[in-house]
């Protein structure tokens, strides 16, 4: 059904087709929301305007494609409408949890104007509208300020991303169907891996079994942005280097990384490989970096601060003067993101993070090395791990494919 409203070459309803099986029960979304308004009430928010894919998707399971175009999700006591634009058509109202409104092109300010028609709908002429100011670009914004005079702009994002590190049962169970389907990327990965076999090649068939293996799981789900990280000798210094033409040598160092996406959740695995043959120092880094990773791991339970965590592995780098080699954060909250879109980053262990781990909580442990070209064991050393802190306090984790020298010296 293609409804003209009112104002007929600005906005439309397209509900094209049935709503499709959604990734969440009812309860579970009505959860999220109703934890929402409740906070729009404490907070005396009238609305909330979303523009981030991930807080899009997380209070309503659409996730857009912006292309140059702007979307939303706006939420009042009693409305919930997402925003998408007419190239979409229907798919939007297919899978939002509620309402959808369609701008089309024919005037660049009908995104606004179809946000205001929910407002409208609603009786919210004016008082205070939420937005997520680390996601609302400065010329979007001198928009919202002139769309809406009546309005005062309130920040969210922090306080909502605070909501998001804490997942329920039902999010931890999808959390972990995505670990398994990564654990399948891995395998397909070390199948893939020969002399002369390009990156790119290994790659493919990485993906290519992830995306069968969410569509076996997830008949329903759109099947979009899985990918696979799969890099080779000096390509392995950078933690987020794509695919290339390099072609596998014996003895290289390799560093495969599997990140499937459904529903717009992102989960990995990445591990440390040699094919064929290590060498002695790239064996001793190797090592090094495994016996970091263990003890991360061990140290993470509910009641622990982020920052300590840090402290205690910047240690054990410290005690063998590599340090200076380490590229980044030791692991990072999981949910709503992707390489292009999202981040709980108060939930991360870096040695600026005071957030205590609690329950509900699902984090990475993920340490990396990087030893620069020219010296010996030069490379990326890395592996990763998805851990769930249970609300009994245990800490089980959810990564089953095997990590260090025992299990990924790769023979052919």
């Amino acid at each position: 059904m293609i409804k003209q409203m009112s104002d007929l070459e600005r906005i439309k309803l397209i509900r094209n087709g049935e709503k499709v099986q959604p990734t969440f029960s009812r309860e579970e979304m009505g959860r999220r929301n109703s934890k929402l308004r409740k906070y729009m009430g404490e907070k005396s928010i009238d609305a909330v305007l979303f523009t981030s894919y991930h807080n899009i998707n997380y209070y309503s399971d659409f996730l857009y494609t912006a292309f140059g175009r702007n979307y939303g999700l706006v939420v009042t006591q009693d409305k919930h409408v997402t925003v998408s634009a007419n190239i979409d058509a229907g798919m939007p109202w297919r899978r939002s949890y509620e309402d959808n409104i369609v701008y089309t092109d024919w005037r660049r300010d009908n995104y606004l104007h179809a946000v205001k028609t929910v407002l409208d709908d609603a009786g919210v002429k004016r008082g205070r509208l939420g937005l997520e100011f680390d996601h609302v670009n400065l010329v979007l914004r001198k928009q919202i300020e002139d769309a809406f005079p009546d309005f005062e702009l309130v920040d969210v994002a922090n306080d909502l991303m605070k909501f998001r590190m804490i997942k329920s049962a039902e999010e931890i169970e999808h959390i972990k169907n995505g670990a398994r389907v990564c654990d399948v990327g891995g395998y397909a990965v070390v199948e893939a891996i020969a002399a002369g076999v390009p990156e790119y090649e290994v790659a493919l068939a990485g993906t290519q079994a992830m995306t069968r293996e969410i569509a076996k799981l997830y008949p329903h789900a759109e099947l979009r942005d899985s990918w696979i990280w799969f890099q080779s000798g000096v390509n392995t210094d950078g933690a987020h280097n794509w695919a290339t033409s390099r072609k596998i040598q014996k003895g290289d160092i390799l560093s495969h990384n599997s990140f499937s996406m459904i529903a717009g959740y992102y989960t990995a695995l990445e591990r440390t490989m040699f094919f064929e043959e290590v060498d002695d120092k790239s064996l001793e880094y190797w090592n090094i970096n495994v016996e970091v990773h263990k003890r991360g791991m061990e140290l993470i339970k509910p009641g622990v601060k982020c920052k300590d965590i840090c402290e205690e592995l910047n240690e054990i780098f410290r005690q063998h003067n590599l340090l200076p080699n380490r590229t980044f954060g030791y692991g990072h909250s999981f949910g709503v993101l992707s390489h292009y879109y999202g981040r709980e980053g108060g939930l991360e262990f870096r040695e600026d993070i005071e957030t205590v781990l609690e329950p509900g909580m699902v984090i990475s442990m993920e340490p990396m090395i990087m030893i620069p070209e020219g010296q010996p064991g030069a490379g990326g050393y890395r592996e990763h791990d998805i851990l769930v802190i249970k609300e009994n306090g245990e800490v089980e984790d959810i990564t089953g494919f095997p990590f260090g020298p025992e299990h990924n010296i790769i023979k052919k």
